[in-house]
């Protein structure tokens, strides 16, 4: 367990960006971090680490598929990927496949979970609260669905229940990769293209669907990193770029 405690967290705004940009980009934090941290624990006097980050970003259409997931989820032939300008790749994070594109703000938390709390269910709950509260700062009442992942709305309704945010995850010596993506403005006919999460039986929604309007993605923003420092019990550290 890391003595030196530290809750700041810096947020990072990517902006659009390709899938595999923002992947290297956030497993380059990831990395320092854990190397940081064996180096602490092979030394007589540890050093405070100081990263923690929440990093924004939107991606070109791209469909990532988990670890656990199976690829005749992607329903659309490999080599056609191109007819809708999106790319796919294959992840080291849990769950199954997902989309993400323009619209949909994607949330990668890289926090050293030593500072926080060692409970990956704990975790994920959390960033579920996290997006749920956001949700409700526009007015859209969301909840979960006990044993499945992310946040649903009508959750609790037989043929009404529907997913306005996935999430899969990865950590390795309790430091988060990974996240979130929740369908802000998103092109949802994208969807149609894969068994989103492996789960056939269950819509996908946007708040722009559910509210008839498009919506401000930096006010969502605003209200995510407001709501996550809150769940978390975080501070913020000042913005830095990317």
């Amino acid at each position: 367990m890391n003595n030196l405690i530290n809750k700041e967290i810096a947020f990072i705004d990517l902006g659009l960006i390709d899938y595999s940009e923002a992947w290297e980009f956030q497993t380059n934090r990831h990395e320092s971090i854990i190397s940081k941290k064996i180096k602490n624990r092979s030394g007589t006097t540890p050093e405070e680490i100081t990263e923690n980050y929440l990093i924004f970003c939107e991606h070109k259409h791209v469909f990532t598929l988990g670890k656990s997931g199976d690829e005749k989820n992607l329903v659309i032939p490999k080599e056609e990927l191109s007819s809708i300008r999106a790319s796919y790749h294959q992840i080291n994070r849990g769950g199954d496949i997902t989309y993400h594109g323009p619209g949909q703000l994607v949330g990668y938390p890289i926090l050293d979970l030593e500072n926080f709390f060692t409970d990956i269910h704990l975790y994920m709950r959390n960033l579920e609260e996290a997006v749920i509260l956001t949700l409700r700062d526009f007015g859209i009442e969301a909840g979960r669905i006990q044993g499945l992942t992310g946040v649903w709305l009508d959750g609790e309704k037989t043929g009404r229940a529907r997913k306005i945010c996935a999430m899969g995850v990865k950590t390795s010596r309790w430091v988060t990769l990974h996240g979130l993506a929740l369908n802000v403005n998103t092109d949802l006919n994208y969807f149609n293209y894969i068994i989103p999460c492996g789960i056939s039986d269950k819509a996908v929604t946007s708040m722009q669907k559910e509210l008839g309007r498009e919506v401000s993605m930096e006010e969502v923003k605003k209200s995510l990193n407001k709501n996550f420092m809150t769940v978390f019990g975080a501070t913020a550290k000042a913005p830095i770029g990317s």
